[in-house]
């Protein structure tokens, strides 16, 4: 079976100041032209369809269209939503969906129900993991404390039970939207953080041919078994290394696993620059990226005039301005932001209660910190979700 693997569509989203719906209409017609053309069994999303629970109208719209033109392919698409989906309203109308090939996972106790779908070597058990807030779920699963890993394994410990009431030799793929331990992230993704943890351990997964992960925004192999497709457009200058991409992934009889990527269309080349605003405009190494769209890290002493407009004379489409003057790093010059850049919430908190007080949080604080902030990210969940 040829299974095509793709995630984080983030429909409705926009890069800095570009409106990226043409881009996202682009690489549909890409995907439908990939499972004509490579004779595709069947289509994988792994979440994230939408950019945030209410989104735009014209995501909407695109959304619709890219389900019919799979359904008119005769293709099944197994789709789960992800952290940044409204399981709910993309839920919606599952099952009448459901009767043209399209199977929307959005309910965390559809776990251990896959859907399954026939080859010539027998069946394939598709199993969808929607993100699963360890919040909202852990009542479903029976879980005691609420952690990424502990919803995560119950889920799969149903998926290994229905598995095994299967016909010998049935594979299995599952979907998931996760933060695996080995995986790169990028400035693109939401934090998932909960207790101090996001990742979970790959092993999680264990028991199953192939695991299609979604969450991550770079295309990269946790495992032979275990890969994220990564998103098919750049969503941050974080991106401005990844190679966009999906995988065709081909499960043989004995669910021994292959896999090929197949570039997506990006619209624009990224580029991060960094130096002086001189040397940016007279350096001819630069040339390449003038059609790119542009990061610009000045590291000019003191602030030039009007440094966009001379920017985007040679680079045309800069969109993001960094000042950083080059100083010494506790300087008294160096910025707020500057200082607190890569400290998480939680870091930034006990750095405060270590500057009040004159000593930091102990065990107990960091922990109440801890249970503070993982408080208010699954209210904003929730809210979010009822929206």
């Amino acid at each position: 079976m040829r299974i095509l693997h793709t995630s984080d569509w983030h429909l409705g989203r926009s890069f800095h100041r570009v409106n990226m719906l043409d881009a996202q209409e682009a690489f549909i017609g890409h995907l439908v032209t990939i499972v004509r053309e490579h004779a595709v069994d069947v289509v994988v999303v792994s979440g994230d369809v939408y950019d945030r629970a209410v989104p735009p109208l014209a995501a909407v719209e695109l959304f619709d269209d890219a389900l019919h033109r799979l359904a008119g392919l005769g293709v099944p698409t197994v789709m789960i939503s992800g952290n940044h989906d409204s399981a709910r309203r993309l839920g919606v109308g599952a099952g009448l969906i459901d009767r043209a090939g399209i199977h929307l996972r959005t309910d965390p106790a559809g776990c251990g129900t896959p859907v399954v779908l026939p080859d010539a070597h027998g069946d394939v058990a598709f199993y969808g993991l929607p993100y699963l807030e360890p919040a909202l779920v852990k009542a479903e699963f029976g879980v005691e404390k609420a952690g990424h890993e502990a919803v995560l394994a119950a889920a799969m410990d149903r998926v290994r039970a229905d598995l095994a009431t299967r016909a010998t030799g049935t594979r299995s793929v599952v979907l998931a939207h996760a933060f695996v331990t080995g995986g790169e992230q990028s400035d693109s993704e939401r934090d998932i953080t909960v207790g101090g943890v996001a990742a979970v351990p790959s092993g999680v997964f264990d028991g199953v041919d192939y695991v299609a992960l979604g969450h991550l925004h770079g295309c990269q192999t946790i495992g032979e078994r275990v890969r994220y497709s990564g998103s098919p457009l750049p969503y941050s200058f974080s991106e401005h290394r990844h190679r966009k991409s999906v995988w065709l992934v081909d499960l043989d009889a004995a669910g021994t696993v292959t896999a090929e990527r197949v570039d997506c269309p990006v619209p624009r080349a990224l580029a991060r620059l960094r130096g002086t605003l001189d040397d940016l405009l007279a350096d001819p190494g630069l040339t390449p990226h003038e059609e790119a769209w542009v990061e610009a890290t000045l590291t000019d002493p003191v602030r030039p005039d009007d440094p966009m407009a001379r920017l985007t004379e040679r680079f045309p489409h800069t969109l993001s301005l960094v000042f950083d003057p080059e100083r010494a790093p506790d300087g008294p010059g160096v910025s707020y932001a500057r200082r607190l850049a890569d400290r998480s919430d939680q870091q930034i908190a006990e750095d405060f209660v270590a500057h009040v007080r004159g000593a930091g949080p102990d065990d107990h604080e960091q922990a109440v910190l801890r249970d503070a902030f993982d408080a208010v990210r699954a209210d904003e969940t929730v809210r979010e979700v009822a929206r």
